[in-house]
């Protein structure tokens, strides 16, 4: 075996920086309508994600493996190639992060992965029947399954507990999405952490310091877990903004079925070995439990952008990945200036990030970030059919944000605009 050359030190430090964005920029799919709800305080929801993200890290490698050993020819690739795809990778996820977008790091992995493998051994080096099969397919299916679970499944709630106490009923409700958000985050670290354990175990196989068909080292799970969960402790507070408040309004009924739905598909999908889409399933699954709860009204502003990011995140990772990678062709310096781009355009974004700051202090304040939106041709349609929650009309939540009109006066005035 080589040794551990300056190189495959890069890439592996670049990769855990992949690791960390990964993690403050996903933080909402566990957290979000936790922290939204009112369920637990925001501080201690990241704590306990970030806990939960390390341990679930070391249940599987099975996602780590699709990285590794499925979606590119190991033989047609160089530490440079997997440097450059990082790159596109970060890049994506700092400039969704800085708009409160919450789009893939999955994607954005891939999407530079695939660009930088097809800028440097040609399109045959990449596995298409995985890409289709445990990636793009996923991708589609995974928000629908969801969704479709997290509708159902609010309604069902609201059906079980209509002879319950709404007090002892909220209560009960937000108990259990604590335990659902838990479940959320083990499922995040199952399957995202091993995203990056993939890519660094590549990198070593591709330079030499193990061998194909490797399993990942032992260091490189415990490294990924602590790069993944320190991420997730800091907060992603933008992307939970976008996340709890920005797509619909939910009790803690809806938390709880969005959560419980979202990670059932995860953790199905974990140990079917499919790199899925942690932030799709919980998007979906949030639209869902929105739609669920009769008069509940989806923003489709803010999922049309969402939707917008979801679609330019593997052709935009994939082709900041193949212009690094040309780069990086030219030898040592242009590694250095690829590095030094990365570095700066991280930098630039931070920069920006801090004229408008979001943490947890203000995470769920949405008066001058969400604009209250009409019920659409969508939400009216399914809202018709959907039988009244507990009591007959659905409560107001226990405290409402100022900026949009609360349930009860939501369902007392008609609705006259219709938007998509």
């Amino acid at each position: 075996m080589e040794s551990f050359s300056l190189i495959l030190a890069i890439v592996v430090v670049t990769a855990l920086a992949f690791d960390f964005t990964n993690g403050f920029h996903d933080t909402a799919n566990a957290m979000a309508t936790t922290i939204s709800t009112g369920a637990m305080k925001p501080k201690v929801a990241v704590a306990m994600s970030a806990v939960l993200n390390l341990v679930g890290a070391f249940l599987s490698v099975e996602v780590a493996n699709t990285i590794s050993k499925g979606l590119v020819d190991e033989a047609g690739i160089r530490p440079e190639v997997i440097f450059a795809a990082l790159v596109g990778a970060i890049l994506w996820n700092l400039l969704t992060w800085l708009v409160g977008l919450p789009s893939s790091s999955s994607h954005a992995l891939m999407g530079g992965l695939i660009g930088a493998t097809i800028a440097s051994a040609g399109v045959g080096a990449v596995h298409g029947d995985v890409l289709v099969t445990k990636v793009l397919i996923p991708a589609i299916a995974a928000p629908l399954v969801a969704g479709i679970a997290a509708m159902l499944a609010t309604r069902l709630t609201y059906a079980l507990g209509s002879k319950a106490e709404d007090k002892a009923s909220k209560k009960g409700y937000r108990a259990g999405q604590i335990a659902s958000a838990g479940l959320v985050s083990l499922a995040h670290g199952t399957n995202d952490a091993q995203k990056t354990m993939g890519v660094i175990t590549l990198a070593l196989v591709a330079g030499g310091a193990v061998a194909p068909d490797s399993d990942p080292p032992m260091w490189v799970i415990l490294s990924a877990g602590l790069a993944i969960a320190l991420g997730t402790y800091l907060g992603g507070w933008r992307i939970i903004r976008t996340m709890g408040k920005g797509l619909t309004d939910l009790q803690p009924q809806q938390g709880f079925a969005a959560q419980t739905s979202a990670a059932t598909v995860i953790l199905a999908s974990s140990h079917l070995g499919f790199s899925l889409s942690t932030t799709h399933s919980v998007s979906g699954s949030v639209m869902g439990a929105g739609l669920g709860r009769k008069g509940g009204v989806v923003r489709w502003s803010t999922a049309t952008r969402m939707f917008v990011a979801w679609g330019l995140t593997l052709p935009a990772a994939a082709l900041v990945g193949a212009l690094a990678e040309y780069v990086t062709g030219f030898g040592s310096w242009g590694t250095a200036v690829v590095a030094v781009f990365l570095v700066a355009s991280s930098a630039a974004i931070w920069k920006l990030s801090r004229r408008e700051v979001v943490d947890h202090t203000n995470v769920n304040d949405t008066e001058d970030t969400v604009e209250a939106e009409p019920a659409g041709v969508v939400t009216t349609a399914i809202a018709a059919v959907t039988p009244p929650p507990a009591g007959g009309a659905a409560t107001a939540p226990e405290d409402p944000v100022p900026s949009f009109p609360s349930q009860a006066t939501a369902e007392r005035t008609p609705t006259t605009t219709t938007t998509v």
